[in-house]
């Protein structure tokens, strides 16, 4: 069964609703005892006035309003509790302010930054408080339930705006993600094709180089061939030389 115990806004006590077949609903109010210093109160309530009764059902209806009642069914039955028209004394604040302090310490709420639980838990004292003043002068509680409203409304824009820039950033970084991956693809490709061209460069080096190895070796064997033959006709030409010489010689002679 819901009650007010978990809520810093003063309620009074549930009340049930049943219906029989087509009779008429029937209501079920737990009142709790009224005390005076003394003892017991007389059970006689004291005499209101129109005007009183008027008011105490405009400021309920204003109270209902504000901080609609709260309903939920239980046992077969409808609950429905509504926010309390009682006066607030200063104690009443007093305790308010104890109260919200050990939940703030009893929840763990954080003491700076966004908290959810710090936010509810001040969310339902200002709900509080409207209650009180709007006991006291209508008018008030309803210029305080804008006020309300209004800061509701800040902070639901500013977490729209908040929720809209972590999405932008998170689609920016994968964004940067993605092309941070197709850069480094390209890098990769691009490292690929420099170690192709080095390869390549490589072997034109290597193949450079045994053409102008074999190029040398047989220019060696052309000049070693041509010394050949050069010492052949040089042989030949001293050969003939020396028959040319002996002819003369013969035909001196004769």
């Amino acid at each position: 069964m819901n009650t007010s115990v978990n809520s810093l806004v003063k309620y009074d006590s549930p009340h049930s609703s049943q219906r029989n077949g087509d009779k008429k609903e029937h209501k079920t109010r737990v009142t709790p005892a009224v005390t005076g210093p003394s003892g017991p109160l007389p059970s006689h309530p004291p005499t209101k006035t129109t005007s009183d009764i008027q008011r105490s059902r405009q400021i309920e209806e204003i109270l209902n309003k504000i901080l609609p009642p709260r309903e939920w069914a239980h046992g077969g039955q409808s609950w429905r509790q509504c926010v309390s028209s009682g006066p607030a004394s200063r104690q009443d604040v007093v305790e308010l302010e104890d109260q919200i302090d050990t939940r703030l310490l009893q929840r763990q709420a954080r003491d700076s930054g966004i908290c959810p639980i710090r936010r509810e838990l001040f969310s339902e004292c200002f709900d509080e408080l409207i209650r009180q003043v709007t006991i006291d002068c209508a008018e008030r509680g309803l210029l305080l339930l804008k006020v309300r409203d209004e800061i509701k409304m800040t902070l639901a824009a500013y977490q729209t705006l908040y929720e809209s820039s972590v999405a932008f950033g998170t689609r920016k970084s994968l964004e940067a993600e993605q092309g941070r991956s197709q850069k480094d693809q390209d890098v990769k490709e691009l490292e690929e094709k420099r170690q192709q061209l080095e390869k390549k460069l490589a072997d034109e080096k290597r193949a450079g180089e045994e053409n102008v190895k074999r190029d040398s070796e047989r220019r060696k064997l052309e000049e070693a061939k041509h010394q050949d033959e050069l010492q052949f006709l040089k042989k030949t030409n001293q050969q003939l030389k020396q028959q040319l010489e002996g002819i003369r010689s013969s035909g001196i002679k004769k």
